[in-house]
């Protein structure tokens, strides 16, 4: 993305029971200069949303018609079914559909889990949003099964939820249309899978050189004009025996082995005078 095409913001649908505002947080830090808008959205509507242009991206509900819309997958929830506080339900720490088979199970028009087969027994009516079928739970109508974000959050005091062990999943997933791929959608799908800042977008980060090794001089003749430097021995004599001088390395210049002046030598000759010659 160029400097010239920095848009004036991202704007990111959302369903009923999805919590943006981690992601949104993060953004808010990578890229303060774009806005963020939160379009909030029905389950039923938001893919119209993400084709019309309503928005750039948007966290859904599964299935998605993938012909023009792509999507990646981020979580599975757990569905529950919603029951006043005084029902033998609720006294379960779970259920089947089997449990539900005498219960009125209230199916509302923006319901979208997969069902092969509807749990209970139908209502006269289906109620229009999952908001209007906790209102008829909550009068002692029916029940209700709902992934268990949206039982949180229509969550009253009267009510509570239990996990039914056999009901299809809800899953989760950030879409956008295919042919909108911009910058930004990438910017925010990397958000999303958790990359860091530092990251690359689809390319693979160059591995890192290895460090160059020193030469070491060569330890026999040197080529060109004459020998190589010798190795020096931990004590400061030559491989050959001789000190750096040149001269021998087995006596001092005062026939001492090294001590200092008016001390002794090594086989406790006396110092201060230096022995004489034959």
């Amino acid at each position: 993305m160029t400097g010239s095409e920095v848009p004036h913001s991202f704007r990111l649908a959302y369903v009923p029971g999805v919590t943006p505002s981690k992601w949104v947080r993060i953004w808010n830090e990578r890229l303060p200069d774009v806005p963020l808008t939160l379009v909030a959205v029905s389950p039923i509507e938001a893919c119209g949303v993400l084709r019309a242009g309503g928005a750039d991206a948007g966290f859904v509900r599964l299935p998605v018609d993938r012909d023009d819309l792509s999507a990646i997958p981020l979580y599975t929830e757990t569905t529950v079914v919603v029951v006043p506080k005084d029902h033998l339900v609720a006294a379960a720490e779970e259920v089947s559909t089997e449990d539900l088979a005498d219960e009125i199970v209230f199916h509302p028009l923006d319901d979208t889990l997969d069902w092969e087969q509807l749990p209970g027994k139908p209502a006269i009516e289906r109620p229009e949003t999952t908001a209007d079928a906790i209102e008829l739970v909550a009068a002692g109508v029916g029940v209700l099964v709902v992934p268990q974000s949206l039982a949180r959050l229509h969550h009253r005091k009267d009510l509570t939820y239990r996990p039914v062990s056999d009901a299809p999943a809800s899953r989760v997933a950030l879409s956008w249309p295919q042919e909108e791929t911009t910058d930004l959608v990438e910017e925010f799908i990397g958000i999303v899978r958790g990359r860091t800042v530092n990251s690359t977008r689809g390319r693979t980060p160059t591995p890192p050189q290895p460090k160059a090794k020193r030469k070491r001089p060569d330890a026999g003749t040197g080529g060109g004009g004459g020998g190589g430097a010798q190795r020096k021995s931990g004590t400061g004599k030559s491989a050959a025996g001789k000190s750096a001088s040149g001269k021998p390395a087995g006596k001092s210049p005062r026939g001492a082995s090294g001590g200092p002046k008016g001390g002794k030598g090594a086989k406790g000759g006396k110092g201060g005078r230096p022995g004489r010659r034959p």
